[in-house]
């Protein structure tokens, strides 16, 4: 019998609250025994960011990143470890511009899903670059933005193609409007997209790995009051469409960790947003979701590691055109093909039964913990850190109140 010890890298920006609790429920969980009897242990590093040898052989066997999509070096070393070193990587760092959405829009279209019209205008202010103005005077055609934005139809959208946290995005009612947004966009590169009225529910779905959290989602409310407690928000039917289009833009990319955001009209399901390099986890904003959120993250990092889980950080769109290429399949039809595949990609029932008779203690654990005087301390740090003084008391007692609430529904769901 072996035992082999892994490290696990964060490689993180400004986050400290949902790091210190990944790295409490690894230090809990102890070593774990695959099928074959070997022994994996475990522990965790923070990533610093430094000079790299191309040659260097890296420490880590698995690494969660949630800096490189702002920051490029760290960016170029996931490209070296993931070419090179055969390190998992949970998000594919060679799919960077697909998480820009543009990408995105294009392949979730090709697959046939209910993307809302799309159109991708040119910048409004010139580039930047010594070569802009003969391009620009030779090759670029005029064009009327009026007459595309009437094409796609008011109520619209415009937003950057590479948006992220809301940055940028407007609602457009109007001509005017319209040229107000477009003025303001400067360099940014925007698409403008057709608002879907009158929908029912804006649903976000969180997905780690073989598993995905459909939330109910308001982005009219402040982070802290965005996700709502609701259980069956959607009938059974929409809420498996949800989850399979999360889980398909997923395995698609090869992204492990996102989220994806979805507008249900009746029976209709339309992905508005379904590319992020770093998904919201902030015990602030997550609130009682976040402790599935940090499990999953935890088992997933155990299962790809102590199975040998190999990399597949490269895209291969073969198999799921095929699929979207054929015209004598309806689209459920064609929605279970590609779920089917993104299915094989995570190994979802490989990951289940591993989580079952490896994990079988995990949740107990996961359970103390976040009843633990050592996790209340890193939900009242966060807290101190993230609102003015005059709120903590408030919210320090909202949050708790959303974490022993999900506590209790744990210790029911366990028995």
């Amino acid at each position: 019998m072996a035992d082999t010890r892994h490290l696990l890298g964060l490689l993180l920006g400004t986050e400290n609250d949902w790091p210190s609790v990944f790295e409490a429920l690894v230090r809990r969980l102890g070593p774990v025994t695959d099928g074959t009897g070997n022994v994996h242990s475990y522990d965790v590093e923070r990533i610093t960011v430094e000079p790299f040898d191309l040659r260097a052989e890296p420490p880590y066997d698995l690494v969660i990143d949630r800096l490189a999509y702002w920051y490029y070096h760290p960016r170029e070393w996931l490209k070296k470890v993931a070419l090179m070193d055969n390190v998992y990587l949970l998000n594919s760092p060679f799919t960077f511009q697909a998480m820009e959405k543009h990408a995105a829009y294009c392949a979730m279209m090709r697959l046939g899903l209910k993307v809302p019209d799309t159109v991708l205008v040119p910048y409004k202010n010139p580039l930047d670059h010594a070569k802009y103005a003969y391009t620009a005077e030779r090759y670029n055609r005029s064009f009327d933005l009026d007459a595309v934005a009437d094409k796609v139809g008011y109520p619209l959208f415009m937003k950057p193609y590479d948006g992220g946290a809301w940055r940028g995005v407007s609602r457009i009612r109007d001509a005017d409007e319209l040229h107000r947004a477009y003025d303001e966009s400067g360099e940014m590169l925007m698409h403008l997209q057709a608002s879907v009225e009158g929908y029912d529910v804006f649903a976000r779905s969180l997905s780690i790995g073989a598993e995905t959290m459909v939330m109910n989602f308001d982005p009219d409310q402040p982070m802290h009051g965005r996700y709502s407690v609701s259980h069956d928000f959607l009938s059974p039917a929409t809420g498996a469409e949800v989850l399979s289009i999360g889980r398909v833009v997923n395995a698609f990319f090869r992204w492990e960790f996102n989220s994806c955001e979805t507008l249900v009209r009746g029976t209709d399901v339309h992905p508005i947003d379904y590319a992020n390099a770093c998904p919201d986890v902030a015990i602030t904003s997550l609130h009682y979701y976040f402790p599935w959120a940090m499990k999953a993250l935890v088992k997933w990092s155990i299962f790809c590691t102590a199975t040998g889980r190999a990399p597949r950080p490269y895209v291969d769109p073969g198999p799921w055109f095929a699929i979207a290429d054929r015209e004598d399949l309806s689209y459920d039809e064609k929605l279970a093909a590609y779920h089917s595949l993104a299915d094989d990609y995570f190994e979802t029932e490989r990951y289940q039964d591993f989580c079952a008779s490896r994990l079988s203690e995990f949740d107990e654990a996961a359970l103390a913990y976040f009843q633990s005087p050592e996790f209340d301390e890193v939900l009242v740090t966060t807290v101190t850190t993230t609102f003015p003084v005059h709120e903590h008391e408030q919210f320090v007692a909202h949050f708790r109140g959303l974490l022993r609430l999900w506590c209790d529904d744990e210790r029911v769901r366990l028995g």
